[in-house]
């Protein structure tokens, strides 16, 4: 087992990481708010107190401050977490009003909001195109070449030989598809369905649970069949089909970040598995010692992760406001301001009970606790 990288290494790598990231995010909602012609008062790094930071020559002042746990963009007109306009505003001269945030069309307001998470899957999606053109997509057939003794597939009565055609009744073209469906579900019932010669039947199992540990002593829960493949062929790829492939394998990360979840609500999942700032700074360092390739495919998780988080219909987060305008396109008007006061309210004050509890959960796992 390699030794865990320095304080230092993991404090550079979450800067590394998460730094770029916020800021790439930020720049969606900025550059978009900017086409859309809103004016933007401050762009900053970080939360908190500005440690430095200047004003440019339409006005906006660009800032770090002192929390780099994250960042935003304040646009004129943006009055509160819930992006309620007060009596200012109403009262600024129609050409003024119209260059602030709440003075654009509702779907401009939409397009500025959904412009962060995008952002962020367009920045993995290119990470992942790039590896896929470089190193090319490897062509493995769903098909058996060994079984495991003692495994799912051995009870199941898996052969060499056997083509798996399809998972849950959901069509599979290659193995690594087939892996992305069962790792991820431990303990679920599944159906393959199976090709053996001229004849097609479905196989009934239980996904045993396997711990798999990594070179840090990380541990991972995961769904385990218990069968191999053979090493098939690496294929090159041109442009287009590198940021398909990319497109694709975004997805494949986001569904099983959906799956995670709905595990842990369900119960199926630790909420240990859960993790916060320090989990992310550890993460971040074991990458980053592992060399440039490692840590920036990395990088792309994190940056899908940051996407799919702001996405969840969560008020104070950027999926929080994308439902309050899908009510207000259906409803042809707002939600009343009171009643989204409150909804931010409590969803800043679930956002934040959720932080202090994976930051807990990150320190009762470092190993000064025993664990």
């Amino acid at each position: 087992m390699s030794e865990s990288p320095s304080i230092l290494v993991m404090i550079v790598g979450f800067l590394l990481v998460l730094g770029p990231l916020v800021t790439v995010h930020e720049l969606g909602h900025y550059l978009v708010g900017r086409w859309c012609g809103v004016r933007a008062d401050a762009f900053s790094i970080g939360f908190g107190k500005e440690l430095f930071g200047w004003t440019d020559r339409r006005g906006t002042r660009w800032k770090i401050s002192s929390l780099p746990l994250g960042g935003y963009v304040q646009f004129a007109g943006d009055m509160n977490p819930a992006s309620q306009p007060n009596p200012e505003w109403l009262a600024l001269p129609e050409e003024e009003r119209a260059r602030t945030f709440q003075g654009r069309p509702l779907w401009q307001r939409a397009l500025i909001v959904a412009a962060g998470p995008l952002t962020n899957f367009a920045v993995a999606i290119a990470i992942l195109a790039a590896f896929n053109l470089v190193y090319g997509k490897y062509d493995i057939p769903p098909v058996v070449s060994a079984v495991t003794e003692q495994s799912a597939a051995a009870d199941a009565g898996l052969q060499p030989g056997d083509r798996i055609l399809a998972v849950d009744g959901s069509r599979v073209e290659t193995f690594e598809e087939l892996r992305n469906s069962v790792v991820p579900n431990p303990g679920v019932d599944m159906v393959l369905t199976v090709q053996r010669g001229t004849q097609n039947f479905d196989v009934h199992f239980i996904v045993p649970e396997a711990i798999e540990r990594d070179r840090f002593g990380n541990e991972f829960r995961i769904g385990r069949l218990g069968v191999l493949a053979d090493p098939g062929d690496i294929i090159p790829v041109g442009p287009i089909e590198a940021v398909t492939l990319g497109v694709r394998q975004t997805g494949d990360i986001v569904t099983m970040m959906a799956q995670g979840v709905g595990q842990i609500i369900t119960g199926r999942r630790s909420v240990e598995e859960l993790g916060g700032p320090i989990k992310i700074a550890k993460y971040s360092g074991e990458q980053l010692s592992l060399g440039p390739q490692a840590f920036t495919y990395f990088v792309a998780l994190i940056s899908i992760n940051l996407a799919f988080i702001n996405l969840l219909p969560i008020p104070a987060l950027d999926g929080g406001h994308l439902a309050f305008y899908a009510v207000e396109a259906v409803r042809r008007k707002p939600v009343g301001q009171r009643s989204q006061e409150w909804a931010f309210r409590t969803g800043m004050a679930l956002v934040l009970a959720l932080m202090l509890f994976v930051t807990i959960n990150d320190l009762i796992s470092l190993p000064i606790f025993g664990s």
